[in-house]
């Protein structure tokens, strides 16, 4: 007589990985990315606002005694100093990205609204908030992250304060000073509330401004002046490492993504078609 003796299945280990950095940006505490499994956090509070997106499995948590969740296409709004917790869903876990924000991007204010309603079933703020992260990932790219910022903030605060909304009238003085501030700065860069201060406009209404007059927001302009002034500097024997300061790039793998993106290959492919 034969006993077959099976072994216990092993269950797979807790997983708990995390990326997490300050950018270079105004209004952005942390960046914070996590994949946890079996992980729940206990109640706690943040000096900050909190703005989640899942992007595996979901997430449910406690904010002021009532219980929510965080489906796949849900942004999640905590409000600062309010206690809340969080615990996966299902066995596999969440992956999870969250920005940190403080109180110059959303005011004290809002915080009751945020406590009735801190989900938010919104895809175009979704695919933003996705978009606003990949720029945040990128040095080199934070005009671009605080443009995405601003418009984000405006619609979050949309959500917890609705009003009537007037249709924007185009406002191209306002945009061609815009135009103006970014060709003179083209190399050394200026930030979002820079610009904003100087042409005596709220970020969020300039930002728009411009995308209207233009039809490319004001980020998508510098990058692509920049990469028409590398080109040139390119086929007149320039280094990429060169051409990417000189042009106001990061670095030149800064430089590399960008060109790609715009011209269908890199920097040094480039030079070297030159004859």
């Amino acid at each position: 007589m034969y006993v077959l003796c099976m072994a216990p299945q092993a269950h797979p280990a807790p997983q708990r990985e995390i990326t997490a950095w300050r950018p270079h940006v105004p209004g952005v505490v942390e960046v914070f990315h996590a994949h946890y499994t079996e992980y729940a956090y206990p109640m706690h509070v943040h000096e900050a606002w909190t703005l989640l997106i899942v992007d595996d499995g979901a997430v449910r948590y406690d904010l002021d005694r009532h219980e929510h969740g965080t489906p796949h296409d849900t942004v999640s709004l905590l409000p600062p100093h309010v206690p809340h917790n969080g615990s996966p869903v299902t066995e596999h876990g969440f992956r999870k990205r969250v920005l940190y924000l403080d109180l110059s991007r959303l005011d004290e204010s809002l915080i009751g609204p945020a406590v009735d309603g801190p989900d938010l079933v919104d895809p175009v703020l979704r695919r933003r908030v996705g978009q606003l992260h990949r720029a945040l990932a990128h040095p080199g790219d934070e005009w671009e992250a605080e443009s995405r910022l601003t418009l984000i903030a405006e619609r979050l605060r949309g959500h917890l304060r609705p009003r009537l909304v007037e249709e924007p009238r185009p406002d191209r003085p306002l945009a061609h000073r815009l135009r103006e501030l970014l060709d003179e700065r083209l190399v050394q860069g200026i930030a979002l509330d820079e610009a904003a201060a100087l042409v005596h406009a709220h970020p969020a209404h300039l930002v728009r401004a411009f995308s209207g007059a233009y039809g490319i927001a004001p980020h998508q302009y510098l990058m692509s002046r920049r990469v028409d002034r590398a080109r040139r500097l390119l086929l007149e024997g320039g280094r990429p490492a060169e051409v990417a300061t000189a042009t106001g790039f990061y670095d030149q793998s800064h430089l590399t993504r960008h060109f790609r993106r715009l011209v269908g290959v890199s920097p040094g492919r480039y030079r070297s078609s030159s004859r």
